[in-house]
């Protein structure tokens, strides 16, 4: 997730005058049914003819992805959503056509080519955050009904140096220009930044047996499926491009990797590269331990320690009434523990199933903290039918602060992958419904009418882990009426959150140039509905985007 993920108040929507809530910004993560674009490395297959910061790759998630006629493992199952939902299976493989193109200098070992991603994307939002502005704020003028454009452009270099005992010197650098025109959904206008996004420089042993690599600077890394270590970049607020989110390096990064066969050991120093107006000052380090099947199934475990944090903690109220407490430099020393998988079977009964698992612990004795998280999927491809259908049902907890006992147990996702059919918890809902505090059943399909056509429909049951509990700051929090008066809660008193339905098409235009388009309706639940006088209406939104990709 991006920058700060546990000190993000709600939209100005949701802070009541009762209580005010700092400053904070949007993490890239938590974003609609719109997400960060692909990336040219890090989480791509390895083309024929690959750059050196591409070889120690290592796949982020668990499930084969069928985008038109490519097969890639290491993404969903699904497309994946929002400004180029075709994503970096179709991308990276297309790339690679187009190789020769991009070639600056290929000669004596030393390989040269240059990179451009670019998108446009317009969007449509009605009813944001289900209107509760009019509610608890009407004050603030907040339009609940909005529309706007934004692009980004991302122009980089890069290169490696193959030596003769295959040992590989490699690096890249790539920057960022983003826009938004107009008001997005977080009242932020007409807001663009220009910003580095990769500058790193590495070396890869050649060899037989067990290869070693090392890189230093800003660039991409996703461990696992994405659940806590994927996107490094902060994106909207002054720097525009809130849906798009294009920004994924890490602005620190010293990446080693062992890789013996099937093998991988990754340890890693990371800083995220956080919004100068909402500035944690977070640091993680820690390693990674991965075994990849032949048939891409995998099995994974991570370690991740945060060295350094300014990122508070939000506490429930004793009882759920009352003023949740903030705890200053909260995320300071948390540990997390991760473990992941993916399971499948090529031939027999259960050919063309497949199921992956995530587990979180997380831990920090100084506050006494003790949170965890746990998601579950199981998939069937018709890989014999007409169109090649695609079914996912997937169920995920986030454990929430219990009110009654004195642990902190609220999770922290610290810096997910917030597309939807990865780890977005629901599509407009993602926008306010943080992994934190939350549970959630999710149906998903897809079909393919042809090669370039991909059409997604999910499905997503949003429900509160806690009642009376913060779901992020400010958020439901209410006057209630009790015995002795009036007091205060922070939280839902009914589970039930809300039903997203997200509708997705993905084409490819060209080689190089790809087409999104999106509907979605968040329809409130009743711990929503108990929160609003009156009848909460529905947030729909929609977008369209194209984005090309060399």
């Amino acid at each position: 997730m991006g920058d700060r993920a546990l000190d993000l108040p709600p939209p100005p929507v949701l802070v009541p005058a009762v209580q005010e809530a700092p400053a904070a910004s949007q993490p890239a993560a938590s974003q609609p049914p719109t997400s960060q674009p692909p990336t040219s490395q890090a989480a791509e297959p390895r083309p024929e003819r690959t750059l050196g910061h591409d070889v120690p790759a290592a796949r982020a998630d668990g499930i084969q992805v069928i985008e038109g006629s490519v097969r890639r493992s290491g993404t969903t199952t699904l497309p994946q959503a929002g400004p180029s939902g075709l994503r970096s299976g179709q991308i990276a493989t297309s790339a690679a056509q187009q190789r020769p193109i991009t070639d600056i200098y290929d000669r004596d070992g030393l390989h040269v080519r240059w990179y451009l991603q670019s998108g446009l994307n317009y969007d449509i939002e009605n009813n944001l955050f289900w209107n509760l502005a009019s509610v608890f704020s009407p004050q603030s003028r907040f339009n609940s009904d909005e529309n706007w454009l934004e692009g980004y452009a991302k122009p980089g270099v890069g290169f490696d140096k193959t030596f003769a005992d295959g040992a590989i010197f490699y690096g890249k650098i790539s920057a960022v220009a983003s826009r938004t025109w107009g008001t997005d959904a977080f009242d932020s206008r007409n807001q663009g930044a220009i910003t580095l996004e990769e500058g790193y420089l590495g070396f890869r042993t050649g060899g037989a047996g067990a290869k070693f690599d090392l890189s230093v600077g800003p660039r991409e890394l996703t461990l696992g499926s994405g659940m806590l270590i994927a996107n490094g970049g902060v994106n909207g607020f002054e720097r525009g491009a809130l849906k798009f989110g294009p920004r994924k390096a890490w602005k620190k990064a010293a990446i080693g990797r062992i890789i013996n066969g099937r093998q991988t050991i990754t340890g890693y120093f990371i800083e995220p590269r956080e919004l100068p107006s909402n500035n944690g000052r977070n640091q993680l380090a820690g390693v990674d331990f991965r075994y990849d099947a032949p048939n891409e199934d995998f099995l994974g475990f991570t370690y991740i320690n945060v060295l350094r944090s300014e990122s508070p903690y939000i506490r429930a109220a004793p009882g759920g009434v009352g003023e949740p407490t903030i705890i200053p430099d909260g995320r300071d020393q948390t540990n997390v523990v991760n473990l992941y998988f993916r399971g499948s079977r090529d031939t027999g009964p259960l050919r063309n199933w497949f199921i992956t698992g995530d587990a979180a612990y997380q831990w920090n004795n100084r506050i006494n903290m003790s949170a965890w998280a746990a998601r579950g999927q199981i998939g069937y491809k018709f890989a014999d039918t007409p169109w090649t259908p695609t079914l996912i049902y997937t169920a995920k907890y986030f454990s929430g602060d219990n009110p009654d006992t004195p642990k902190l147990e609220r999770f922290d996702p610290l810096y997910y992958e917030g597309s939807p059919g990865i780890w977005a918890t629901g599509a407009e809902s993602s926008m306010v419904f943080i992994n934190t505090n939350v549970k959630a059943l999710e149906f998903s399909g897809a079909v393919q009418p042809s090669q370039k056509i991909t059409v997604t429909l999910r499905y997503s049951y949003i429900a509160a882990a806690q009642l009376d509990s913060p779901l992020q700051f400010g958020q439901a929090t209410r006057f209630v009426r009790t015995p002795s008066g009036y007091n205060l809660v922070d939280g839902v008193t009914r589970s039930h959150l809300s039903d997203d339905f997200f509708l997705e098409y993905n084409q490819i235009l060209t080689s190089n140039m790809f087409l999104t388009i999106g509907l979605a309706a968040s329809f409130p639940g009743a711990g929503i509905k108990a929160a609003i006088p009156g009848k909460a209406p529905t947030w729909t939104g929609a977008f369209a985007n194209v984005v090309i990709n060399f």
